[in-house]
């Protein structure tokens, strides 16, 4: 029975894991980079629900709401005015871009929130459970576990049976025959750019619920993200979500053998992984 608690545990962690490593998985699906500023996206956004909730006294779904067009605003923004002018075929100019953001970020957070643990209170929903023979399942992580495969399934949906899905996959591909066809690329960079902004902030807002925060979350969120998307398969949709599942379960029975392991047992999964299947379990599936 505590296998099954495990294994049930694991994979409704897993979910919001997978949900971190969407947006990640996005960005390097469509522009071919690795977003060093996702996981303070993700831990912004968390406190921009905080500081509407806080400060204007807003409902908690107006609050989320708040944030979530927020971060889509700077997502789009930053790819506009900062990331699109460094693109180009050498990644690395991108990357630099991206880790200076993270680094702005996080000092921005210290300012205006300081270091102090803050959380999102979501009332009697954080505590309320319920029992399957002797297992007890919580609702708001099955709830978050929830959303996120609704938006693996949305993502998934309109990548694949919209016009608007099959010309982000062109620009993928084919960057310059995409020119060549009358789309901007720089715009399609830039929507996706507040989309997986959108999804961090969202991952992060129930980080915030199921726990704590500080400003200086965002670099463990970040190596959650490359684990999953590395793991799974990089620039595979899916392959994030069986990523994620995957290292909730070895995190929670890590917790169960051995309690000061903290995130070990996760990272020598990744490096095995890496040792043997550097394309990750479900392989590198473009967009799937």
């Amino acid at each position: 029975m505590m296998t099954i608690e495990v294994l049930i545990s694991g994979l409704l962690l897993g979910g919001l894991y997978a949900l971190f490593g969407l947006g990640l998985s996005l960005i390097f699906g469509v522009m071919k980079i690795a977003n060093i500023a996702h996981g303070e996206f993700a831990i912004g956004g968390a406190f921009f629900a905080i500081a509407a909730g806080t400060f204007l006294g807003v409902p908690l779904w107006l609050a989320v709401a708040m944030a979530l067009i927020l971060s889509f605003a700077i997502g789009y923004g930053m790819q506009i005015l900062l990331i699109n002018r460094v693109l180009g075929d050498d990644p690395m100019p991108a990357l630099l871009m991206t880790f200076g953001l993270s680094i702005i970020i996080q000092n921005m957070l210290v300012e205006l929130f300081g270091a102090d643990n803050r959380s999102l209170d979501i009332g009697p929903l954080a505590t309320i459970g319920f029992k399957i023979y002797d297992i007890a399942i919580g609702v708001f992580p099955l709830l978050m576990f929830g959303v996120a495969i609704a938006l693996f399934a949305t993502l998934h949906w309109f990548l694949r049976h919209t016009r608007a899905g099959r010309n982000v996959r062109a620009t993928s591909d084919d960057p310059a025959m995409v020119c060549i066809m009358g789309l901007d690329r720089t715009r399609i960079f830039a929507l996706f750019m507040g989309v997986s902004a959108v999804l961090a902030a969202l991952a992060g807002i129930m980080l915030a619920m199921r726990g704590s925060i500080t400003p200086f979350s965002g670099a463990e969120r970040l190596l959650i993200a490359f684990e999953v998307i590395v793991i799974g398969g990089l620039g595979s949709i899916w392959g994030s979500l069986l990523g994620g599942l995957v290292l909730g379960v070895v995190h929670i029975l890590a917790l169960r053998i051995d309690p000061s392991s903290g995130p070990l047992y996760g990272h020598l999964l990744l490096l095995a992984i890496l040792l043997a299947r550097p394309e990750g379990l479900a392989g590198r599936m473009e967009h799937r």
